[in-house]
């Protein structure tokens, strides 16, 4: 495993062939700091520096930083540069955020009191709307970047996390996932289980199997088999037989069901004379 300078390991190793390397552009105004030394080291980045128009650090192509150390924070506290970069961190389409590295004795030297910085932080983070992130050292930036990233992709794969203890055996994780469904708690996943023994017959059942199981009911049936049912395309065309035809004003024919439905969304959106 790769370590950072502080010697504590990165928690998947250094990129792995399942997980790529992670990119990040680093802005070229931070070359000065110590951080894109500690990026490198630890063999899990990709980086490109170059000058970037917001914030400091762009990781994965997803997540935007601007990284003050506590010095640099009441500095810009001082001129206003604070909110400024905030307010244009909080509006960006990213997902952006401020890393605030060090500890309380880089303060030491400021001059300002902690009610104020926290007064400061106070704004940003829930007026302005800007998530905060504490870091005591650039070994624990870099680190937090890797978190952010990985994280970040679990999440775009629908690995969200679920409330409560994780479940510990076969037949647990079976109601674990069943619970995952509408209208699904823990009794209703045991009934269900119960009666078809396995979360596989459970999502290929149809709704008439479901609603027989005692405590499930008709509603709750339809809304598992939506859950796990692939969508179909719907063109307005009718299961049985083929459809009518209606010639629009430009002369193009089109089912019934579709002519009826531009027009009626035409009429409600269109505003009356």
């Amino acid at each position: 495993m790769e370590k950072y300078s502080d010697g504590q390991e990165s928690p998947w190793g250094c990129s792995p062939p399942h997980q790529p390397p992670i990119p990040i552009l680093i802005d070229d105004r931070e070359r000065a700091s110590t951080l894109p030394a500690e990026l490198a080291r630890t063999g899990v980045f990709a980086i490109d520096v170059k000058r970037l128009a917001l914030g400091d650090y762009l990781v994965d192509g997803r997540f935007l930083f601007e990284r003050k150390t506590l010095p640099d924070l009441a500095l810009s506290i001082q001129d206003g540069r604070l909110f400024r970069q905030a307010l244009r961190l909080a509006e960006s389409p990213l997902r952006a955020g401020l890393i605030l590295e060090g500890t309380a004795a880089d303060l030491g030297g400021s001059g300002m009191r902690w009610e104020a910085i926290q007064g400061a932080l106070v704004t940003v983070a829930l007026f302005i709307g800007l998530p905060l992130l504490r870091c005591r050292t650039p070994a624990e930036t870099a680190r937090t970047f890797e978190f952010v990233a990985r994280q970040g992709r679990a999440a775009a794969g629908g690995a969200l996390p679920r409330r409560g203890r994780r479940p510990k055996g076969n037949a647990a994780w079976q109601r674990y996932l069943l619970q995952g469904l509408p209208g699904i708690g823990p009794a209703r996943a045991a009934r269900l289980l119960d009666h078809f023994g396995t979360v596989e017959a459970v999502v290929t059942a149809d709704a008439a199997a479901l609603a027989a199981v005692p405590g499930i009911g008709a509603n709750t049936a339809r809304a598992l088999r939506w859950a796990v049912e692939e969508p179909r395309a719907d063109y307005g065309i009718a299961a049985a037989g083929p459809a009518r035809s209606n010639t629009s004003r430009s002369g193009i024919s089109m089912p019934s069901r579709v002519a009826q439905t531009s027009f009626s969304s035409a009429a409600n959106t269109v505003p009356l004379s």
